[in-house]
């Protein structure tokens, strides 16, 4: 039996295009988190601006991020716009950083800017497979079962959401755990990105049943962490 994963979903404040700055936020929410992995929302290197430059694999000004890993032993799963151009999860750890999914379900305005990825990803972190999604994805039922086709243990999301609709992320993330049996970590936005002034926050943690385990407030610069546990049995 596996042992438990720590897992922590941040929302550090993000400034505009401002990737210097904004891997310093997210190196100092690695170090406050503790966790194996940490999971941040959609586009949290550069805000969910459609006109920001790509940021590649071995881009100079990740390098605090990937300082912060290698202190804790973390692996972050990083928002960014990436080679496609498509809306990307960077994982990053104490020896770089990989391009490991591409957003698959795209909204409208995005769709003028970026191409969909290929399709649902899986990575393995100490014997946890967890099954990766971007926003959109979340909310379309096929994209997490098609995850789960592929053996998933907890499936990770990093989402913008407006302050209207912080109640959606955590609705999507009882549905799959529910439809699927695992683990769901979402890691939502806070404060003001693309001419929202105000997004949800909220970022959470739900166990394999659905049940809340732990929620971060709306605004910037929190961080929020539990275990992900096998059930009996498995």
């Amino acid at each position: 039996m596996h042992k438990a994963l720590t897992i922590a979903v941040a929302q550090p404040r993000t400034i505009a295009f401002d990737v210097v700055s904004n891997a310093r936020a997210h190196a100092r929410a690695i170090r406050a988190a503790q966790a194996r992995v940490v999971v941040f929302p959609e586009l949290s290197l550069t805000g969910y601006e459609l006109d920001a430059q790509i940021v590649t694999a071995r881009d100079q000004r990740i390098a605090p991020i990937v300082e912060a890993c290698a202190r804790t032993g973390s692996l972050a799963l990083v928002g960014a716009p990436v080679l496609g151009p498509s809306i990307g999860v960077l994982a990053i750890d104490g020896a770089g950083a990989t391009v490991v999914y591409r957003k698959v379900y795209l909204h409208k305005p995005g769709e003028g800017h970026f191409r969909p990825g290929g399709g649902p990803a899986v990575i393995d972190v100490d014997g946890w497979r967890l099954g990766l999604a971007v926003c959109r994805d979340t909310g379309i039922p096929e994209h997490a079962a098609r995850t789960a086709a592929l053996g998933m243990d907890g499936y990770v999301a990093g989402v913008v959401h407006a302050s209207r609709e912080s109640e959606l992320h955590g609705e999507r993330a009882r549905r799959v755990a529910r439809d699927h049996g695992v683990w769901v970590a979402t890691a939502a936005f806070a404060g003001p990105t693309a001419g929202v002034e105000k997004t949800s926050g909220r970022s959470g943690i739900w166990s394999s049943t659905g049940q809340l385990i732990t929620e971060a407030g709306m605004e910037p610069d929190e961080v929020v962490r539990a275990e992900f546990v096998r059930d009996q049995g498995d």
